[in-house]
């Protein structure tokens, strides 16, 4: 698991330090207040041995819309960002593996709002070359919070308390995500992706209004679809919908297309039609294999394959 991992380096303060070095100040706002915004970015080695990230560019701008609802500076060009994970990323890239990279702007100097200096820190993490497995997925008691509590919009760890609160309840009923409703009742989203279900031959998934982050995946899998000739909306999700689905999945850039067996103990069928086919399209994207115009994919020059 890509927590339990300890790479050589991460990233802060414009450069390379070492892993044990990389720390904040226990008084500055990102310890004391959890003000930081982050995002997560997958790299993929591509069959010409290139390195390459998806949606860099994406990515980049979600995390200065975060920062800036949360009024925290993003003074770094999109440049910059590409340099930062591309340095980090050369220095711990391994021949056979995948690369998931965290970047976040973490407030380390300033007070509730005052004088407010932010820093770019990077750690990223090994990951296998597999496909995502099916997993067993139940609704939790725990609620997505609404726009004007705490904005799914914005992606910061702070946001991710009710998710980890939702994990450990799944964790107790033996499944390994949870679905998260919003105040009224109805879906939001997984607890670290959004939710994918398929009725009458259509992909449907909550639209942000529900309470679902601004997926960057969602709108791969949307143009896959379309491309596919396969019919997607986005529309409110009722919590009995997702128990006479005919397809569950969820998504998002470390998930990549995972597919859901069963839901509070619901079986769905053996086999995900749509969704199965969906997801080997995606794989086969992000992998170079059979690129789409879709998914965009930057090349990290300083990864070199050992090819």
């Amino acid at each position: 698991m890509a927590q339990l991992q300890r790479p050589a380096f991460a990233y802060m303060k414009g450069k390379l330090v070492p892993w044990d070095q990389a720390t904040l100040h226990i008084g500055c706002e990102a310890v004391t207040r959890g003000r930081n915004v982050f995002e997560g970015l997958k790299g993929y080695w591509q069959p010409d041995g290139q390195f390459k990230i998806i949606m860099m560019r994406q990515h980049y701008e979600r995390l200065k819309r975060s920062a800036r609802l949360l009024h925290i500076p993003c003074e770094y060009s999109f440049e910059e960002y590409c340099g930062a994970i591309d340095q980090l990323i050369g220095a711990l890239a391994a021949p056979d593996r995948d690369m998931w990279v965290r970047t976040t702007l973490f407030e380390t100097e300033g007070h509730w709002g005052e004088n407010t200096v932010a820093d770019l820190v990077l750690t990223a993490y090994h990951q296998d070359k597999v496909d995502p497995r099916p997993i067993r997925i139940g609704v939790s008691t725990w609620r997505r919070s609404s726009d004007i509590a705490l904005p799914a919009r914005i992606k910061t760890g702070s946001n991710y308390q009710v998710s980890l609160l939702a994990r450990l309840e799944g964790k107790s009923r033996n499944y390994e995500d949870m679905v998260l409703l919003n105040q009224s009742g109805r879906v939001a989203e997984a607890t670290a992706s959004c939710l994918l279900m398929v009725r009458n031959d259509t992909i449907v998934t909550p639209p942000a209004t529900e309470g679902a982050l601004e997926s960057i995946t969602l709108d791969i899998v949307e143009s896959l679809a379309q491309s596919l000739g396969i019919r997607f909306i986005r529309r409110a999700i009722d919590r009995t919908e997702l128990l006479v689905a005919d397809e569950l999945g969820v998504c998002g850039t470390l998930h990549e297309i995972t597919l859901v067996a069963s839901i509070d103990g619901y079986a769905l069928p053996e086999k995900s039609p749509i969704l199965g086919t969906i997801q080997q399209r995606y794989l086969d994207a992000v992998r170079g294999i059979t690129p789409h115009p879709g998914l965009d994919l930057t090349v990290l020059p300083s990864v070199k394959s050992a090819r």
